[in-house]
């Protein structure tokens, strides 16, 4: 486990990025809510662009890169910046499309109709109608405001029947407007791969997406910086691929750092990289662009 320092008086992101090459945001809960953008949230992007960094997005969506971006720059942040973006859902896409896996006639949860034809485009995979006639699940996502227990009694079924599951989306939580979380696929799978089932993750904390994106990218672990707000996933995803790692109290665990003080504030962490069994990150922040932080 990292050994974390004792609290200090939060700089700016812009002061903890200055020795890394790279910088990688994950999105929901850092740059943005899903609606509207973080306050500061550009900002910082333009002033690390122009210190030169590498700028990337790696992202726990079940849709591919290209859906991401666009949703990115449409909430309007500086997407032509992200030279890279890497999502759980686009390395799903690129195993299929180079052979390294078969499904068979799939079904498909996803957040909206239409979702899985948009993400498979000239993939040669089918979706099935329904679970009955299905070979495998792919788990992408929810519909908005969804509780889950639609979809859970969906898998229900699908595991009685012995069905494997791929969720290309692990997040167990999603930041919402107003500091909400709503429950995310990611706590679908888990309860599914603890019932017994066959579970297969596509996305952070796993280390083929980090590896992938750092690929691309074309810089050493050691230069890259991870900018997360999940310690199950960023944290300790980024941990595990040997990039440092900031955590963003103001995202997914926000609730968690009602005291931004010191004490309060590293005692908080603590008990949540312990619930996580996640390590703890080399710095704190608590937004993009915060004046402390």
């Amino acid at each position: 486990m990292t050994q974390f320092e004792p609290f200090l008086t939060p700089t700016t992101l812009l002061a903890i990025a200055a020795p890394f090459k790279a910088v990688v945001f994950d999105q929901w809960g850092v740059l943005h809510d899903g609606r509207d953008a973080y306050a500061g949230a550009a900002q910082a992007i333009e002033a690390l662009a122009a210190q030169g960094k590498a700028l990337a997005v790696l992202s726990n969506s079940g849709k591919r890169a290209a859906p991401n971006a666009k949703r990115i720059a449409d909430i309007g942040l500086p997407a032509h910046h992200f030279g890279q973006v890497m999502t759980s859902g686009e390395a799903f896409w690129q195993d299929h499309a180079a052979g390294r896996l078969s499904l068979g006639l799939v079904y498909a949860i996803t957040a909206k109709p239409g979702d899985f034809s948009v993400w498979s485009g000239t993939l040669n995979i089918k979706e099935a109608s329904s679970i009955d006639d299905a070979s495998a699940i792919v788990l992408m996502g929810l519909p908005e405001g969804s509780d889950g227990s639609h979809e859970m009694a969906l898998l229900h079924g699908a595991r009685e029947r012995g069905l494997p599951l791929i969720c290309t989306n692990p997040d167990r939580g999603s930041p919402r407007p107003g500091g909400l979380v709503q429950i995310a696929p990611g706590a679908l799978a888990h309860a599914y791969k603890d019932a017994g089932g066959d579970v297969t993750f596509y996305g952070k904390p796993h280390l083929p997406v980090f590896a992938a994106l750092q690929h691309a990218l074309g810089v050493r672990a050691e230069e890259i910086l991870m900018v997360g707000d999940s310690l199950e996933h960023d944290v300790a995803g980024g941990a595990g691929a040997g990039w440092k790692t900031a955590f963003v109290m103001g995202g997914l665990h926000a609730t968690a750092f009602v005291d931004p003080d010191a004490e309060p504030a590293n005692a908080a962490l603590r008990e949540l990289a312990d619930a996580h069994r996640a390590p703890l990150p080399d710095f704190m922040i608590h937004h993009l662009a915060d004046p402390g932080g």
